[in-house]
């Protein structure tokens, strides 16, 4: 029997299987979410071996995050790129003195030692930057931004586990870790302070880690109250995890940090939720004591002896020696980078950065997360009665972003690049709770 065909109008194309009926957005949040990979899960003393120390493959992210704000802003494939926003402008500006102390480096005698640092330090400045301004101005929808603080707060938990089975392990663990192309640039080691293992994740140091996982326990917390939509378990992990950890830090910074940001959220959340933290954190403390009573003899060594303390000694020595380079070049500095470590390590990035980019450059660097502070404070006022969720986060940006630069007192930050990065991304976070224009 033969079979009629039906008219073409009745022929229809098989429907596609339901696998690829769903295609996986890709968009800004989701080329930083790979930064964020690259950040955190590769080790900072992983590099590409033929860019030497400007081959971190974060860095590389982040200067691909530049071109593509770049031709986002070119093709307009974005709203809202155009109009003077507060950050970015600060930004500008520092990158402006940076530019113009880099210039006058290089118009003037310089130790060849010094060239190739500066431009690495040029690069790294620019990278960051990438990071911060798609940050700013690529982020066009409330729920894509709730995924990337949600994708932070889960580093910064990720980096807590890590820490914790390193400090009970007494394994780096990280030493482990071959990645295909990239190469070491120098052993890894772990360190120990008054007998006890200083956890360090896939940071370069102890100090980092610690600064590190104190800058995102705001967007931790921030998950945890305001993330109903997920379990409670989960998305009360990454705060649970990075509170266990800052006891083990064995770091100033690290405590004093956790301590800012908390009172910083303390003062801006309500009477039951602040009273729910501060129970949480006493009874923490209780439970730290008793299970482990030598720790707090040891934190509070940290802070009693510290007069005695030769990493204290150094720091406060350095202001002298500082002071000597400032004079000499006051507005715009010798040219960031062009201080080797080998001269001295200051631990102290305001201190290194009034010696290479001048007060000049050093005032405008603080004056991103000032214009940063600035703006999420208008988005906190703006949304109080409309949208707690934006509210809050406002709350926990500010948080981070002043942790993160009182931080950068602590340490030559800008040798560094996970602290930088995160920092400058958190700082970029504003951008996507600025006032409509």
């Amino acid at each position: 029997m033969t079979q009629t065909r039906p008219p073409a109008t009745q022929r229809h194309a098989a429907p596609p299987p339901p696998m690829f009926r769903r295609r996986l957005p890709f968009d800004v949040v989701t080329w930083l979410s790979v930064y964020l990979v690259l950040l955190f899960a590769v080790p900072s003393k992983l590099v590409l071996g033929p860019l030497g120390s400007a081959g971190a493959p974060s860095m590389v992210a982040g200067l691909a995050a530049l071109l593509l704000w770049v031709l986002i802003g070119v093709g307009k494939a974005r709203p809202g790129l155009g109009g003077a926003r507060l950050v970015r402008v600060a930004l500008g500006l520092f990158l402006l003195s940076v530019g113009l102390s880099y210039v006058i480096a290089m118009s003037r005698p310089i130790v060849s030692s010094e060239v190739s640092p500066a431009d690495v330090a040029l690069l790294s400045v620019l990278s960051w930057s990438g990071t911060l301004l798609l940050a700013h101005d690529g982020i066009v929808s409330a729920d894509r931004r709730d995924l990337l603080v949600w994708r932070l707060a889960l580093a910064g938990g990720a980096m807590a586990v890590l820490g914790i089975a390193q400090f009970v392990l007494g394994e780096l663990f990280v030493d482990r870790l071959n990645v295909p192309g990239l190469t070491l640039t120098s052993p890894y080691e772990l360190g120990e302070r008054n007998g006890r293992i200083r956890p360090q994740g896939t940071a370069t140091h102890p100090i980092e880690f610690g600064v590190l996982v104190t800058m995102l326990l705001p967007l931790g917390l921030h998950v945890g109250f305001e993330h109903t939509h997920r379990p409670a378990l989960l998305r009360w992990a990454p705060a649970a995890a990075s509170l266990m950890l800052l006891p083990l830090t064995g770091s100033r910074s690290a405590y004093v940090g956790a301590a800012l940001g908390l009172v910083i959220l303390l003062i801006g959340w309500k009477g039951p939720r602040r009273r729910r933290m501060l129970g949480v954190t006493a009874a923490g403390g209780v439970t730290g004591i008793v299970v482990a009573p030598g720790m707090l003899n040891s934190i509070l060594g940290l802070f009693s002896g510290a007069s005695e303390d030769p990493s204290v000694a150094s720091r406060t020595g350095s202001f002298s020696l500082a002071g000597e380079f400032i004079v000499r070049d006051p507005l715009f500095g010798r040219g960031l980078g062009t201080f080797l470590p080998t001269y001295r390590i200051f631990d102290n990035q305001y201190l290194l950065l009034a010696v290479t980019v001048g007060v000049v450059g050093t005032v405008l660097f603080a004056g991103i997360g000032v214009a940063a502070v600035r703006v999420l404070l208008r988005a906190r006022a703006r949304t109080a009665l409309t949208d707690q969720r934006t509210h809050d986060l406002a709350l926990a940006l500010i948080a981070s972003v002043v942790v993160g630069f009182v931080s950068l007192s602590f340490f030559d930050a800008f040798a560094f690049p996970m602290t930088m990065g995160a920092l400058f991304l958190v700082t970029g976070l504003a951008g996507a709770l600025r006032d409509p224009e």
